[in-house]
């Protein structure tokens, strides 16, 4: 993970409100998303994830490139739950409330019984992930596995415990004096 983690440690901060945010490729594909990052997260969830599943799930936004990364290493399909409803048959609602925002995403064209890995970018207060795998697991669906990219602060902890799984991550960071700090 030496990539990524030179790259985070090099991240521009913005706040959003009182909300202090890294600006980095992985996180808001800005700047530039490099190859090798893209494949060393790719390497590293094959490496510590379980995915003997039927689906690759990623939320829109940042979650696409890292689902589409992994479905072509691991041939198996992936499907984005998305920022805009379509109105399809079966088309399932997941309330997100994260550290800035808050929202409504949309699932189609996951069944009953599917077996997902969900891939994300960041995990930081876990609203995404909450209201994700409620949805899922409300439409009768298993979650395989959770594999996310960065942690960031504490909010993993209290994730796992509200949902009852393991959240694996590659890189613990926190953001503090204006700088991202890793810790892992």
């Amino acid at each position: 993970m030496g990539k990524l983690k030179a790259s985070l440690e090099s991240s521009q901060m913005i706040k959003k409100g009182d909300y202090d945010y890294f600006v980095h490729p992985v996180t808001d594909g800005i700047p530039r998303m490099e190859p090798d990052i893209l494949d060393e997260i790719v390497d590293g969830f094959v490496e510590i994830g379980n995915l003997d599943c039927d689906l690759i799930v990623g939320p829109e936004a940042m979650g696409v490139p890292l689902a589409a990364a992994l479905s072509l290493r691991t041939r198996v399909p992936y499907n984005v739950i998305r920022k805009r409803r379509y109105g399809l048959p079966g088309e399932a609602v997941v309330h997100q409330t994260t550290g800035y925002s808050n929202g409504e995403m949309y699932v189609n064209g996951i069944s009953k019984g599917d077996r997902v890995v969900i891939v994300d970018d960041v995990i930081s207060t876990g609203g995404t992930l909450v209201g994700t795998v409620h949805t899922l697991r409300g439409m009768g669906v298993e979650i395989v596995d959770v594999l996310i990219a960065i942690e960031k602060g504490d909010g993993k902890k209290a994730c796992e415990q509200r949902l009852g799984l393991e959240i694996k991550t590659l890189v613990r960071i926190e953001v503090r004096d204006g700088r991202v700090h890793l810790l892992s």
